[in-house]
């Protein structure tokens, strides 16, 4: 027979990883002083593996329940279609990094749930080309008492056995025609305080410009280093579409403002490699009367002014 290639064994030993469950707690629990592996699968209510060398405790929900193709593959929980969340003791605290495996129609209740039980969302994006079900991966993070990140990634994993079924629609948008808006240019920029812009068709537009630096120059809202929000459809329903441009010390807080809000976050990344600060990307979408919206993107502004770095 012949030997596995280096590559080929480590494919086989990554798409096997999430089933290499803990046969014993209590066996685990020896080996792993500075974690209660069994208080943080308990309270969590997941199963998890421990990682003697590194010293993390990683708890796993694969996504049996999903029935992904991707280019015309049918894939499986161990091919990155299982959520985690991994534990380590960073001094008297516990830090917690995962990510997790969410359909349309799940991401913005799991996110609340997340930023809800003092958890930080870090990203939102898809990992795959060509999927059905289109797939979102929900990045997350926190620091914390070990009783208190378990807590709160128990509700997360619970949140997302809760939404399995969840319809992969968004908000309601019939009665929407950006073709034929009419919504109150006036009334947009009193709200939002700025003077926007009139496009085609009755729409709207407002920029809200940050500057960055790569390569030692400066770099500002007309190289798309920007906050924006743009409005169409009537002053009774419209929708409101858009992009916040922020540094990594504020999106936590903004984030939190548009949820609340009931708008929907649709990603969060970033847009360039190099610039400092760094700046994170959040693009959003909402439906509802139009100065509502604008009052809840104009809150969303404030938090986020609030949060600048002294």
């Amino acid at each position: 027979m012949q030997a596995k290639s280096p590559f080929q064994t480590l494919v086989v030993v990554g798409m096997l990883l999430p089933w290499l469950w803990v046969g014993s707690a209590v066996r685990a629990q020896n080996a792993a002083p500075n974690l209660n592996i069994t208080k943080i699968a308990k309270i969590a209510g997941s199963k998890g593996i421990w990682n003697s060398k590194a010293e993390v405790f990683t708890l796993m929900l694969p996504r049996s329940d999903l029935r992904v193709i991707v280019d015309g593959i049918k894939m499986s929980p161990p091919m990155g279609l299982t959520c985690w969340a991994a534990f380590q003791r960073t001094g008297k605290q516990v830090m917690v990094m995962g990510d997790q495996v969410l359909t349309s129609g799940q991401v913005n209740t799991v996110m609340r749930t997340a930023l809800n039980n003092g958890l930080q969302v870090t990203a939102l994006h898809n990992h795959y080309m060509w999927s059905k079900p289109r797939l979102w991966f929900m990045h997350i993070g926190g620091m914390g008492s070990q009783t208190a990140m378990a807590t709160a990634v128990g509700k997360l994993f619970a949140a997302i056995r809760a939404t399995e079924k969840a319809k992969n629609r968004g908000p309601s948008t019939a009665g929407i025609d950006p073709a034929h808006s009419t919504v109150s240019i006036a009334a947009l920029n009193a709200v939002l305080r700025t003077k926007g812009l009139a496009l085609p068709h009755g729409m709207y537009k407002a920029v809200f410009g940050m500057t960055t630096r790569m390569g030692g120059y400066k770099m500002g809202a007309a190289m798309g280093v920007n906050t924006w929000a743009l409005f169409a459809g009537s002053d009774a329903k419209a929708l409101v579409e858009g992009d916040f441009a922020m540094t990594g010390w504020q999106v936590q807080g903004v984030l939190k403002s548009l949820c609340h809000a009931g708008i929907h976050i649709v990603a969060i990344h970033n847009h360039m490699i190099g610039e400092h600060p760094r700046v994170i990307f959040l693009h959003y979408w909402g439906t509802g009367p139009a100065l509502q919206l604008a009052r809840d993107i104009r809150a969303a502004l404030d938090t986020q002014r609030c949060q600048m770095r002294k």
